[in-house]
């Protein structure tokens, strides 16, 4: 089984990646293979809606989301991580997300997820809400914590401070590697996936 964590910080080696580190050791040692996909710091363009990606089954932009998309085929969970802009999570890994979600939903079908949030001080609570936005859109269960996935600290070495917040980090990884374990077990008991019903789209004005 396998992990991705996204570290949607334009810094490799910030505190978003700290907070990502302390949740991919947890798994490890729960023998679950992890990678952590830097999304980089060099500009990711937003979704044009040109609905390529319909015809394509992917988007026609050859960037960060094409090789995450690439990865993400053989991942069995996710986790994506962002420091705070202005109370919401930062604008590459908004356009990221974007196009990934809206290009790609059955890689992300039923797949167990999480968000992790990284600040200085105020403003993790919009952005968390944000990111789960992406999660439940696609059917993805949730893990959750013991309290809201957030670190604060304003370096790495601020974060290694967060003794709360590095506990949050280390009970999520449990719980991702709890979850997927039981739905590994689940599939060998032969229980299916819930089928969909064909989708209804209901438009507000006629």
């Amino acid at each position: 089984m396998k992990v991705l964590l996204v570290n949607g910080s334009p810094r490799p080696n910030g505190c978003t990646n700290r907070a990502l580190t302390e949740i991919a050791n947890e798994l490890q040692k729960n023998d679950i293979e992890t990678q952590i996909f830097h999304i980089g710091n060099k500009p990711i363009s937003g979704c044009i809606a040109c609905n390529v990606c319909y015809k394509r089954g992917q988007c026609f932009m050859e960037d960060k989301v094409a090789e995450f998309a690439e990865l993400a085929k053989t991942a069995d969970g996710f986790m994506f991580g962002s420091p705070v802009y202005f109370a919401g999570i930062n604008g590459s890994l908004k356009s990221f997300m974007d196009r990934l979600f809206y290009s790609q939903k059955k890689i992300f079908h039923l797949k167990p997820t999480a968000g992790i949030i990284s600040l200085r001080r105020g403003g993790a609570t919009p952005a968390f809400d944000q990111l789960n936005k992406y999660f439940t859109i696609r059917q993805m269960p949730i893990i959750s914590s013991q309290y809201w996935n957030m670190v604060h600290g304003n370096t790495p070495e601020e974060v290694e401070k967060d003794a709360e917040g590095l506990q949050i980090m280390r009970t999520l990884g449990k719980n991702m590697a709890w979850l997927l374990k039981c739905i590994k077990a689940g599939e060998q008991s032969g229980i299916a996936h819930p089928e969909n019903e064909p989708q209804i789209r209901t438009n507000f004005i006629r």
